[in-house]
């Protein structure tokens, strides 16, 4: 089945994909591996730029217990495909932090896995214990150190599935854990376009005084706008859908965002977003 992945982005752009598929089990993810074409998995869609033209790629969204969450004693054990926001509640019902910077983290489990996500100073790197990892020859736990995880990083690439993840939390009252989450989520609304379709973070913050955001607004990109894409009014290191937005236009607004840095600081700017197709970021 193919369709349109501007509809599972949050972006809201991109085209088909070759094959699409919502698997339920790790059995059908192992199917579905063993098929032998290119395989990408794309969460809740945050994240991520999806090429205009495509992917040439059977694209997985995982489903039933993939995305189921439980929790036993202080281990939160989830699917890859659940929702950092569904696991963060389960937590806190059981009285476990330790997972409240996820709150900021528009994603699944499997994405937080995939690029180590983080915020607040928190990240996937200081909970997890092991990520069940499915590829075509075979399914199998791996630690953190396997996994190879440092700022914003995996060594995990395509055809690789975080079906699984299990993370070590910290007994906390849940209503410390309410109103942690209360405050960062203040946070977040005050400094980013949470109101607006973005794909999260562009660019990764720098080795530099200035992070990304600092220093895209300095070199005056606050606004700029190439076709149906903007540089978020609110935060410039967010690219916001401003209507009819290509991942075309976005990638536009990255190179002229690279560009600008480079000359005016001497910085490379690194993309944090994942980049599915034919594209990349000049």
């Amino acid at each position: 089945m193919s369709v349109e992945l501007s509809r599972y982005t949050t972006l809201g752009t991109g085209g088909p994909a070759r094959e699409f598929a919502q698997p339920t089990s790790v059995a059908e993810v192992e199917g579905l591996l063993r098929r032998g074409l290119p395989v990408a998995t794309i969460g809740l869609g945050s994240n991520l730029l999806v090429a205009d033209d495509g992917v040439d790629a059977l694209v997985l969204k995982l489903a039933g217990e993939l995305a189921a969450v439980e929790v036993e004693g202080d281990l939160l054990r989830a699917g890859g495909g659940a929702a950092n926001a569904v696991c963060l509640h389960r937590a806190r019902t059981a009285g476990l932090g330790g997972f409240e910077f996820a709150c900021a983290i528009p994603g699944t489990i499997g994405g937080g896995v995939w690029m180590n996500g983080g915020a607040y100073g928190g990240d996937f790197s200081q909970v997890l214990v092991r990520a069940l990892v499915a590829t075509a020859d075979g399914t199998g736990w791996l630690t953190p150190e396997e996994l190879g995880l440092s700022y914003r990083h995996s060594e995990l690439r395509h055809g690789q599935v975080v079906v699984q993840a299990e993370l070590r939390l910290t007994p906390r009252p849940p209503e410390e854990i309410k109103a942690a989450v209360r405050e960062l989520n203040a946070q977040r609304k005050a400094a980013q376009p949470t109101n607006r379709r973005t794909f999260g973070s562009v660019f990764k913050n720098p080795d530099h005084e200035l992070s990304a955001g600092r220093m895209l607004e300095a070199c005056g990109l606050k606004g700029h706008r190439i076709g149906g894409a903007q540089v978020s009014p609110k935060h410039a290191n967010f690219i916001e859908n401003a209507g009819g937005a290509r991942t075309a236009d976005a990638l536009a607004l990255m190179a002229e965002a690279r560009r600008r840095a480079r000359e005016q600081y001497g910085v490379e700017l690194v993309h944090e977003v994942e980049l599915l197709g034919d594209i990349e970021v000049t």
